[in-house]
């Protein structure tokens, strides 16, 4: 119920409809199609500040990815500012690689992040995910 809350907010605010909305790090991250990432932000960002003000919550919009390609850019855009070397596809498993303070900030607390972001990377793309 509150994804579908969320959902129609963003809609009425920004007038760009989407299907894609999931926490990750305390924060609300929309999924738009490319085209309309400019659209949804607004001028001078001002659909996401009335967004988190109503939330209050931060909120971070990305662009949808358009399949296995976009894999690296949208795995950065969710985990942006850490930096990671690498990720690469294995057949049914996607790795990562980073560095150790990297990792661990990847991971996080309790194995949060780690959790949300193999949850996000199955429903997107339906495979299993490993932080190496």
């Amino acid at each position: 119920m509150q994804d579908l809350r969320q959902l129609n907010l963003f809609e009425k605010v920004t007038r760009v409809r989407t299907r894609f909305c999931f926490p990750y790090n305390n924060q609300v991250l929309f999924c738009v199609p490319r085209q309309f990432v400019k659209m949804a932000v607004g001028r001078d960002a001002q659909n996401v500040k009335r967004i988190s003000q109503v939330l209050k919550k931060r909120i971070k919009i990305i662009p949808q990815p358009e399949g296995i390609a976009d894999l690296k850019k949208f795995v950065a855009a969710i985990v942006k500012p850490i930096e990671f070397k690498e990720i690469e596809v294995k057949g049914d498993e996607i790795i990562l690689t980073a560095g150790s303070q990297s990792k661990a900030a990847l991971i996080g607390r309790n194995k949060r992040r780690l959790l949300e972001m193999q949850k996000i990377i199955k429903d997107f793309f339906g495979k299993e995910f490993r932080i190496q």
